[in-house]
């Protein structure tokens, strides 16, 4: 059966020429789209380095002398404090935090020099400073399995936190210094810091890569504060089986158990909702992109479908020959699907050879910082041979299952 494919392959040379140029662009522009959307979904799918679920951010507000409830002398930051060890004390929340520009999902971050010796980080490693229930409230974790109530007790003890790809680009872990000092933070070389451990790669959001994503954690009460303490964000973590109607709870409560001097809550906003602000353009950005993807693919996928289609309409009269010589479906169907998965493995080769020239010319998307990677490579080339087989599958099934329903003698009469 083999020897007779090949000779009809052969014999037929002249159309079978062009429908593996066709197959050869389909299969190349096939796996331009397969890892764009395979880069894009590994990347939002990747770990976070924190859990958002079940937070909120208490956004607080100060009255002025206008107010009649203003009063006289009130000390803003002792409030403050106050504010955040009441919320502590409510039944269904689990951890509160202070922080200066440091939650996830913050377009507002400041950014810090990290030296140790002659290393240094990235120019755009994000300084954390918190309160050391942050890691509590928003479950860091570190590379050598601290949890985050560890990592609390580490920044009490005024040891700093940060994420291991800090020096990356020396071929360096920050988990192999863990337990040294002589650490600079924030730009002062006159104090020496000792790292405390190694985090998880904190993600900025959704869309960056972990390992592009730098950062350091440091207790704000080791930095002289020269910030009002009612501007910083307080976080709260609630308990998994408690946040039902939180933030309405909440709020009926802010009047007369959370309005401290001249300090109150002014808004409460679950980080689902500040999650979605925060990456509502990018979103759209990946919402839109994946529709045009998908309108290209069934464009893809009605061309193929049509050509095969119509190849196998064709060849009705074949058919007939082939059962009436006593050829079963069966057989029939195998025929023609092993004449069009012959072709597509044919032009797979070639495929293969200009996708690797157009991931080394850097023309597809970037992932780890390249665009070549041979395992990603292989995988995107494999997963579009199988969708081009399943549209030659289906494009041959359907007309040849009605074909073979005709009669024998019909169809040569007809032919």
């Amino acid at each position: 059966m083999q020897k007779k494919l090949f000779t009809q392959i052969r014999n037929e040379w002249r159309g079978n020429l062009w429908l593996a140029l066709e197959l050869l662009v389909v299969s190349v522009v096939m796996w331009y789209i397969v890892d764009m959307l395979y880069c894009s979904l590994a990347t939002y799918n990747e770990p976070r380095g924190f859990d958002t679920g079940h937070c909120y951010l208490v956004e607080m507000g100060v009255l002025t002398d206008k107010s009649r409830d203003y009063k006289e002398n009130a000390d803003n930051k002792a409030d403050v404090l106050e504010l955040a060890e009441r919320l502590r004390h409510r039944p269904e929340v689990e951890a509160v935090s202070l922080s200066q520009a440091s939650h996830p999902y913050n377009g507002n971050n400041g950014t810090t020099p990290v030296l140790y010796d002659t290393l240094r980080a990235p120019g755009w490693t994000i300084r954390r400073l918190v309160t050391p229930d942050f890691v509590r409230v928003f479950r860091y974790r570190g590379t050598r399995g601290e949890t985050p109530e560890q990592l609390a007790e580490i920044l009490r003890k005024g040891e700093f936190l940060a994420s291991d790809n800090l020096y990356q680009k020396y071929g360096l872990s920050m988990t192999s210094l863990v337990g040294k000092e002589g650490f600079h933070l924030l730009g002062d070389t006159s104090y020496n810091f000792r790292l405390g451990a190694a985090l998880e790669n904190v993600r900025y959001s959704d869309f960056e890569q972990g390992r592009f994503c730098y950062s350091m954690v440091l207790d704000l009460n080791l930095v002289g504060g020269g910030w009002s303490y009612p501007d910083l964000e307080l976080c709260v973590r609630v308990k998994e089986n408690m946040d039902h109607d939180f933030i309405a709870r909440l709020k009926a409560d802010s009047e007369s158990q959370y309005r401290i001097g001249n300090v109150y809550i002014a808004d409460v906003r679950s980080f689902a909702d500040i999650r979605r602000a925060f990456q509502q353009s990018q979103m759209n950005q990946l919402r839109n992109y994946t529709v045009g993807m998908g309108f290209l693919l069934l464009n893809i996928f009605l061309g193929l479908l049509g050509t095969f289609w119509f190849r196998t309409q064709q060849r009705r009269g074949e058919i007939a020959l082939h059962k009436i010589h006593g050829a079963t479906d069966r057989a029939v169907f195998a025929r023609l699907l092993s004449e069009g998965f012959f072709l597509l493995l044919i032009v797979t080769i070639p495929a293969l050879v200009i996708d690797f020239n157009l991931a080394k010319l850097e023309l597809n998307a970037w992932r780890n910082g390249t665009t070549l990677e041979w395992d990603r490579l292989l995988l995107c080339a494999g997963i579009s041979f199988v969708l081009i087989g399943l549209m030659i599958a289906i494009g041959i099934w359907y007309p040849a299952r009605k074909a073979m329903q005709v009669q024998p003698a019909e169809a040569l009469h007809d032919e």
